[in-house]
């Protein structure tokens, strides 16, 4: 399944909010260097699904807001 998210790293506080069945908005307190705002976006979505962290994988903005994750089931 692919998901699409919007993240806002940096944030204040971490929260995750459903806009539809595959789209999210995420806020993170993790910065956006050396990739820590994605695995923290990975690890809530991992929490948010309640799947292992290694079933979830970055497949596109590595660099940007708008990004795509693939959730395998």
């Amino acid at each position: 399944m692919l998901i699409k998210v919007k993240v806002f790293p940096n944030s204040k506080k971490q929260e995750i909010l459903k806009k539809s069945d595959d789209s999210f908005v995420i806020k993170v307190k993790a910065k956006p260097k050396k990739g820590e705002a994605n695995r923290e976006v990975a690890r809530t979505l991992a929490a948010y699904f309640n799947f292992p962290e290694s079933e979830i994988r970055l497949i596109k903005g590595f660099k940007e807001r708008n990004k795509i994750f693939e959730v395998k089931n």
